[in-house]
């Protein structure tokens, strides 16, 4: 499942898309017109930034803006960011080794059911949701 944090992170990031062209977007007017907790955003800021999603500048003018174009950043790689593994079952984290694995009868349905996930959610980037949300 995706959680708050996941959707957020999109969310977020497909605002500072939309409004990055006057410059940096200040976190608190993200948090308003995506009418989310700025103390909640400022946790996932951090993470975006961290991993390279966002480049922030502080002081006056200060904010976040996409750290490559929108083109270039997969919904599932950004649902990984702040979500981590989207496998469908734990056996299929990464790390994870399941003694049940080679005599396991569902292990080939929860393959294939994180196959179709990931190939759904890479065929979209931030690019084709600003598109789509944009006035």
């Amino acid at each position: 499942m995706i959680s708050t944090k996941g959707r957020y992170a999109l969310r977020l990031l497909i605002d500072v898309g939309e409004h990055q062209g006057m410059g940096y977007v200040p976190l608190r007017e993200s948090a308003r017109r995506q009418e989310i907790s700025e103390k909640y955003l400022e946790i996932i800021v951090k993470l975006l930034v961290k991993e390279g999603l966002l480049v922030g500048l502080r002081g006056k003018g200060g904010g976040y803006r996409l750290s490559k174009s929108p083109e270039e950043y997969r919904i599932k790689t950004v649902l990984e960011t702040a979500d981590g593994p989207l496998a469908p079952v734990a056996c299929l984290e990464g790390g994870q080794d399941c003694p049940q694995k080679l005599e396991c009868r569902t292990r080939p349905l929860w393959e294939g059911l994180d196959r179709v996930i990931a190939q759904y959610l890479d065929q979209f980037t931030l690019a084709d949701l600003i598109e789509r949300t944009a006035p």
